[in-house]
């Protein structure tokens, strides 16, 4: 994957790298990585991970764990 570039924490990235950037982080996000992971491979918070994934038209995924979900012994996991 490309490298991404060092920015300090209130850098602006602004037209053409912005765009670029964006789609490098789709792509990873694409192949499966969340949003944490990225942020821990670029050193960005979360805020500028999901607002550049935004910005690239990301349709994102549903939160990992069992919020709302039946567990397999029939209970809601919420009840438990």
């Amino acid at each position: 994957m490309a490298k991404t570039p060092e920015l300090a924490r209130n850098q602006r990235v602004t037209g053409a790298e912005r765009t670029k950037l964006g789609n490098e982080l789709l792509k990873r996000y694409q192949k499966g990585a969340s949003i944490r992971e990225i942020c821990a491979d670029t050193g960005y918070s979360i805020g500028r991970v999901r607002r550049l994934l935004v910005d690239a038209g990301v349709e994102f995924r549903g939160r990992g764990g069992t919020q709302g979900r039946t567990r397999k012994d029939g209970k809601d996991a919420k009840s438990s």
